[in-house]
């Protein structure tokens, strides 16, 4: 298990409609594009709360590398508790995911609770390890009740044979229309994403889209997943 040592590099990248120029961010109205005058390195000067996106000390996403890691024997395997729950696939525009109509679990770290509230995928990913630009970057994203504070876990994934859970989602999305369109996919059993966690990086960052606070706790897994093939041909 590793801790980070310090902000590394920030990388850009579109996410998973990178032909949608308008976005809106996951938490709230805020509008924001990935190309244009409105594109990433104008994204702090678009509002006041915004700032962070340019004058940020703890931006994510970042290029890990590993001689810059510190090994933290006191971390512990992640404790994630998921259930099966009623789900909705969304388009936001510049990111597909799902949210959940019950209560989906949550995730413990140092005695903190966070509650799961999403998962989307950018493709591709957003963080790098040692420079390698991975296919696709899962993020499953939980907020702390107390605070309002996130810790997103991120897997990345590399082209390979499919994962069937997300085979399931990415059937939905030949129904999913334009921006803001959602598709009920019934009954998701959410720990088909536990994945064994006793090795991961982890920093202290920021969300990855305006606002771009930097109240966020990074898990990257340390295990590189394979990407879903059904995923490559829907694209096709």
């Amino acid at each position: 298990m590793l801790l980070m040592a310090s902000q590394l590099s920030i990388v850009f990248s579109l996410s998973l409609l990178p032909g949608i120029a308008s976005a809106i961010d996951v938490f709230g109205g805020m509008e924001f594009s990935y190309l244009g005058k409105d594109g990433p390195d104008r994204w702090g000067m678009l509002e006041p709360k915004f700032a962070p996106c340019s004058i940020g000390k703890r931006q994510s996403p970042i290029n890990i590398q590993r001689n810059l890691t510190v090994h933290n024997k006191l971390l512990k395997p992640l404790t994630r508790n998921y259930n099966s729950v009623n789900a909705t696939l969304f388009n936001k525009g510049y990111s597909v995911g799902v949210r959940f109509e019950e209560y989906p679990g949550d995730l413990w770290i140092n005695g903190k609770n966070y509650s799961l509230k999403q998962f989307h995928w950018h493709l591709p990913a957003e963080h790098q390890i040692e420079g390698q630009q991975f296919a696709a970057e899962l993020h499953l994203v939980h907020q702390a009740a107390v605070d309002g504070s996130f810790a997103v876990i991120a897997a990345l994934y590399q082209e390979s044979n499919a994962d069937p859970l997300i085979c399931r989602i990415i059937e939905g999305l030949k129904h999913l229309g334009g921006e803001n369109t959602t598709v009920p996919l019934g009954i998701l059993n959410i720990n088909e994403l536990n994945r064994r966690s006793r090795k991961y990086y982890t920093y202290v960052g920021s969300l990855t889209t305006p606002p771009c606070s930097e109240n966020v706790i990074w898990i990257i897994l340390g295990k590189v997943y394979l990407f879903l093939q059904c995923w490559k041909k829907k694209k096709v």
